[in-house]
C-alpha cells in the first residue's frame, strides 16, 4: 500500500481544520495535530496533519494526496509552499511481526492508530525539513556571487541600497528559519506514550533528520556570517566616504586659506 508525506504549507490551523471534519469524518484531535479517516478516488487513508503544514496519508498516492489539499484543504492553509513537489516523501508499506524500514517500505508491527501517528510524526519532520532546505538552497543560489565577487575583485559590486536589500533578504529568511526549528524536536507526545517514541525514532533515523538538521544549523551559521560580512562592507563604505567627505573639506578649507591669507583674493 502506498503512503505519502506533502508539505504544501507554513502552517494549518489544527483547530478549524479539524471541527471542519469532525461532523462527516472520523476524527482524533492530537496535540498540534489530528487523525481523519479520508476517501479520494475510491481509496481509504488515515490521514494526520499536523501544525507545522506538513500531511501524511497512509493508504494515497501522490497524486490522490494532492487532490486533497488542494480541494479541500487549501482554504484553511497559510502561505503556500511554491515547489510543491520538492516537499513530498513517498513510501509503500505494510504489516508484520517486526517495526521496519527498508528501501521507502515501511512494515509496521500492528494496526493501532497509534503506531501509524508515531511513524507520521518523523515523516512529517522529514518533509518540512525539505521546505527549509529548499528555502535554504534558493538563499544560496541567490548570494553566492557576493563571496566569489569578494575574492576575485576585492570588494562587493554592489550599491549600498542592494546590500542594504540582501541584508535584509538574509535577515528575513534566517530568522524565519530560526523561529520554526522547534518543529524538528522530539515531539511532546511522546512523553505521554514512551512507549510508541522508538517508531518516531525509527523513522527519524531512516530519514537522516539529525544529519540533516545539523546541516542546516551550519548553512544557518554561514547565512549569519554573510549577514555580518555585508554589515561590515556597508560599515566599511560608509567610513570610506566620510573619510572622502573630511579630505575634501580640509581641502576646501586649505584653499580657501591660501585665497585669503597668501593670494589675498577674498
Amino acid at each position: 500500500m502506498d503512503c505519502c508525506a506533502i508539505c504544501a504549507a507554513s502552517s494549518y490551523a489544527i483547530k478549524p481544520l479539524y471541527e471542519s471534519f469532525k461532523a462527516n469524518h472520523q476524527t482524533t484531535l492530537f496535540r498540534d495535530s489530528f487523525h481523519v479517516v479520508l476517501e479520494k478516488d475510491g481509496l481509504s487513508c488515515d490521514a494526520f496533519f499536523f501544525a507545522h503544514g506538513a500531511a501524511v496519508f497512509w493508504g494515497l498516492g501522490i497524486v490522490q494526496g494532492l487532490k486533497i489539499l488542494e480541494e479541500d484543504i487549501a482554504p484553511l492553509q497559510h502561505h503556500h509552499v511554491k515547489d510543491v513537489k520538492s516537499e513530498i516523501d513517498e513510501f509503500t508499506f505494510s504489516y508484520g511481526d517486526t517495526a521496519k524500514i527498508f528501501e521507502d517500505h515501511i512494515i509496521l508491527p500492528n494496526y493501532d492508530l497509534l503506531t501509524k501517528f508515531a511513524f507520521s510524526q518523523g515523516i512529517s519532520q522529514s518533509v518540512k525539513l525539505g521546505t527549509f532546505e529548499s528555502r535554504l538552497q534558493r538563499t544560496f543560489n541567490a548570494t553566492k556571487q557576493i563571496p566569489e565577487d569578494l575574492a576575485e575583485h576585492g570588494k562587493i559590486s554592489l550599491s549600498r541600497k542592494e546590500i542594504r536589500k540582501k541584508m535584509g533578504q538574509l535577515f528575513i529568511e534566517r530568522n524565519s528559519i530560526n523561529l520554526h526549528l522547534d518543529v524538528l524536536d522530539t515531539p511532546e507526545f511522546f512523553w505521554e506514550y514512551p512507549e510508541l517514541e522508538p517508531y518516531y525514532s525509527l523513522s527519524a533515523s531512516y530519514l537522516d533528520i539529525v544529519t540533516r538538521v545539523e546541516i542546516l544549523n551550519h548553512r544557518l551559521d554561514v547565512i549569519h556570517d554573510l549577514f555580518e560580512m555585508l554589515g561590515t562592507e556597508l560599515n566599511n563604505s560608509h567610513s570610506s566616504r566620510l573619510e572622502w567627505i573630511i579630505i575634501i573639506l580640509i581641502v576646501i578649507e586649505v584653499v580657501l586659506t591660501l585665497l585669503k591669507d597668501v593670494f589675498q583674493i577674498l
